[in-house]
């Protein structure tokens, strides 16, 4: 009864709400396109392999299309092996390409996720928020403090 009582008590006090967009955070802050450019020095060399790899793999499908009723049964059975061995080995590439790349951009995610939450606290603390709030159905942009929170990452210190 008593926990009743105290919610109409905590509604007449103003409370100073805020939200903070994670998603404008992840694509805008500096330390995410940081991250995210280092991820893209990381792993073009390998995209970059992946995709000369299709492009022989489509071209040696092509060819086998071409001039598969010329060749012998042997001479075609040979092509169509090659070809499936490195259909095969596109295959496990590019899957090990992906899983690299989502463990390394959820590792970057992550950091910068920490260093974001280091400035919201922040911002609560100096600005005297009682509650904010991120990843909600809706919000009024009066409370939206994300443009505060991506300038505290734009910050020397909160950037590192």
């Amino acid at each position: 009864m008593s926990a009743f009582l105290a919610v109409p008590a905590f509604a007449n006090e103003a409370s100073k709400i805020g939200y903070v967009n994670t998603q404008r955070v992840f694509r805008d802050a500096p330390a995410a396109v940081k991250a995210q450019k280092k991820l893209d020095a990381e792993f073009s060399r390998r995209d970059q392999d992946l995709q000369s790899m299709a492009k022989k793999l489509q071209s040696l499908q092509e060819s086998l299309e071409k001039n598969g009723v010329t060749l012998s049964d042997s001479d075609r059975r040979n092509k169509e092996r090659e070809l499936n061995d490195l259909n095969r080995d596109f295959q496990r590439r590019q899957r090990e390409f992906r899983e690299d790349l989502n463990l390394r951009q959820n590792e970057e995610m992550a950091a910068v996720l920490e260093k974001a939450n280091k400035a919201i606290k922040q911002i609560a603390e100096n600005e005297k928020f009682d509650l904010i709030l991120q990843d909600v159905v809706w919000v009024s942009p009066k409370l939206d403090i994300t443009d505060k929170v991506i300038k505290a990452l734009s910050d020397d210190k909160a950037a590192r």
